[in-house]
């Protein structure tokens, strides 16, 4: 079964991580992306553009499909050894979370912003479409990240 998933990360590690085609949650931490499956949907929120920046920028950065494959470590500057999964990104333009406030799921509680403090979250479906389709602006182009059936 397919399921979806709201990963939390600066904006500026998203766009890094999408131009080289991998994710990370959690500052790298393996036990999270080990509950992602191939086939499955990402979708990343930044709420601000640099780490430990309050700017508010509360952005959906990036949208796309884990590819096949288990995590694996990166290695980065300082001997930093993250663990990533590869992902297919799909092309997207950045999405404020504003617009999108009030036929989410994810925001219906009044705190929702506390659930995204764990990094990573399953999303519905149906919120992952909304996301999508403000994402990609193509509703019926959807089925390329698996969330409606191919036309």
């Amino acid at each position: 079964m397919r399921r979806f998933w709201l990963a939390v990360a600066s904006a500026e590690h998203v766009r890094r991580g999408r131009a080289e085609g991998f994710m990370q949650v959690n500052h790298g931490k393996l036990a999270p992306l080990k509950r992602l499956k191939q086939g499955d949907g990402i979708v990343y929120y930044s709420p601000s553009e640099q780490m430990g920046v309050k700017d508010g920028f509360q952005s959906f950065t990036a949208i796309g499909r884990i590819k096949e494959g288990e995590p694996y470590q990166g290695f980065m500057s300082a001997g930093f050894q993250p663990f990533r999964r590869n992902v297919e990104w799909e092309d997207g333009r950045e999405q404020p979370i504003r617009p999108l406030l009030g036929t989410l799921d994810l925001t219906r509680d009044r705190n929702w912003g506390y659930a995204l403090r764990s990094g990573l979250l399953e999303l519905s479906a149906g919120d992952f479409a909304v996301i999508g389709a403000a994402m990609t602006g193509e509703k019926n182009g959807l089925w390329r990240i698996g969330v409606v059936a191919h036309p």
